[in-house]
């Protein structure tokens, strides 16, 4: 039992597509990161290479403990860094959540 929070994004028009790829990297390392800081993640991973099928260029699943567990993430402040430095060249957010088992 858990919650299941999946986001996906594209990125923002005018970059080079190794900027794009750079940037992408740099975030999974960040993101992933957190599994070690931040109390109640279950699993969390950035997926960077999509399928060309996908309407949207990178996706993150993650599991936490709770809903309460899910909330202090979105808070946490090593989170909001990495938020401020998505938000540079991510664009068109989507977001899902819901509790899984």
């Amino acid at each position: 039992m858990g919650v299941r929070h999946i986001v996906a994004w594209n990125f923002r028009e005018g970059s080079s597509a190794a900027e794009n790829e750079r940037n992408a990297l740099t975030m999974k390392a960040e993101l992933e990161s957190l599994k070690n800081i931040v109390e109640g993640i279950v699993e969390l991973e950035l997926h960077v290479s999509v399928l060309p099928s996908s309407n949207r260029s990178i996706a993150l699943n993650s599991l936490f403990v709770s809903e309460e567990a899910l909330a202090a993430y979105q808070v946490h402040p090593e989170h909001k860094k990495i938020v401020a430095f998505a938000a540079t060249f991510l664009q068109d957010r989507a977001c899902v959540d819901y509790h899984e088992g």
